[in-house]
């Protein structure tokens, strides 16, 4: 009799448990992490400033109304907020009661602007129609102009900050003279600046920028032969090192857009 034919057994083994478990370590440790950053989250902001603190609180709790108390929005285009704030701030109120102590300083308070930019504390000198800190068509610093500058010496050379220190005129032309421009007398009058402050105790290493920019920078652009285009910006620097400053757009005051011809060509 032929043999009988042995039915074929197929054995199939299971693999490990890893089908249903071999993932779930990762859960575990992404939740592990979150949680300790979580942790350091919390452990800076216990270290932050009372000022940081509110802030981080009022944009949780609403934030679309209360991000600025932190000087930032969501858009990141807020001013940065570092701990030279408030030395800055003390500079700006002890200069402008300074400066008010001073008689002869006092009256050209107008023409004086002390603002904190994002890039620094910025100390804006003012032409008026008839010069006030430079004399007429010249980088000569008048009485006023040196009085001043002598007394923002005394305070700025005790700083860690570094100056830089910009010249700007209005857009009348300088002169017919094409070797002597807007441009020369604008980098004329910032090293002329330069100079008495170095003089009166400003480090030589302190000022890192000197800057002309003639008439490219206006002030008060829908004016441009405003008395107030024509001026010195001093910026103590931030100590996070900002660069390029911003020029604050300032309003005209007195004379209505579109000045005179005759009142434009007038000296610098």
């Amino acid at each position: 009799m032929p043999a009988k034919t042995q039915p074929i057994v197929i054995v199939k083994k299971k693999g490990g448990h890893g089908g249903h478990h071999g993932g779930a370590w990762k859960v575990a440790y992404a939740d592990f992490v979150t949680a300790m950053m979580a942790l350091f989250i919390v452990l800076w902001l216990m270290s932050q400033s009372d000022k940081v603190k509110k802030a981080v609180a009022g944009y949780f709790n609403d934030p679309k109304g209360t991000a600025n108390l932190l000087g930032t929005t969501m858009a990141g285009n807020g001013v940065q907020v570092t701990q030279n704030d408030d030395a800055l701030k003390q500079l700006k109120e002890k200069l402008e009661k300074e400066i008010n102590a001073k008689k002869e300083l006092q009256k050209l308070s107008k023409q004086i602007e002390i603002t904190i930019t994002p890039e620094g504390l910025r100390i804006e000198l003012l032409e008026t129609k008839n010069g006030t800190f430079y004399e007429s068509g010249s980088a000569r610093l008048s009485d006023s102009g040196q009085e001043l500058l002598e007394l923002l010496a005394g305070e700025l050379k005790t700083l860690p900050n570094n100056l830089l220190i910009e010249g700007h005129t209005d857009a009348a032309q300088y002169s017919t003279n094409a070797n002597y421009s807007n441009w020369e007398l604008s980098a004329d009058r910032a090293n002329s600046a330069r100079r008495l402050l170095q003089r009166d105790g400003v480090r030589q290493d302190q000022v890192t920028q000197v800057r002309g920019y003639a008439d490219q920078m206006l002030r008060v652009k829908n004016n441009p032969y405003d008395p107030s285009n024509r001026r010195i910006s001093i910026l103590v620097k931030n100590d996070n090192g900002a660069a390029t400053p911003q020029i604050k757009q300032g309003q005209v005051v007195g004379d209505a857009p579109g000045a005179s011809g005759a009142a434009a060509q007038e000296k610098k």
